[in-house]
């Protein structure tokens, strides 16, 4: 597994800055939007990554459709082809969250970091179009 951290580290270090922690995730930030790479084995010989976006945090609770988020989630804001968006209920307000997991082995750095660069873009745009005060 670390051999796919090490990989996705290499891809993700051409456009963000990355921190190893210590359990060995890797974290970074792009627009606003934190990041969060983690591995696991699902099985002998299935290495799986999985990457978790925190979009967006304490968004206000608006019962008006064209402003609620979690209706707004469900009818595909930001949406993108790569990553399952969840939505949760705060003291503060909204927190919404993208995660993808996805099998890493044979990827390389190339692969790996458009892959990844799929997912938080789509994070990215969802936290644009979610954030953005209305006309």
């Amino acid at each position: 597994m670390k051999e796919m951290l090490d990989v996705a580290r290499a891809a993700l270090e051409r456009y963000h800055d990355v921190t190893v922690d210590d359990d060995g995730a890797l974290t970074f930030a792009h627009g606003g939007v934190v990041c969060a790479v983690q591995g696991t084995d699902l099985d002998e010989g299935l290495p799986v990554l999985n990457l978790t976006c925190v979009v967006a945090w304490d968004l206000p609770d608006d019962p008006d459709p064209e402003r609620n988020v979690p209706t707004r989630v469900a009818l595909g804001v930001g949406e993108g082809l790569f990553g399952t968006p969840r939505v949760i209920r705060s003291e503060r307000g909204w927190d919404v969250t993208l995660r993808y997991a996805f099998p890493a082995a044979g990827l390389d750095e190339k692969a790996m970091g458009t892959l990844l660069m799929l997912v938080v873009a789509s994070a990215s745009s969802m936290r644009t179009e979610l954030t953005e005060r209305p006309g």
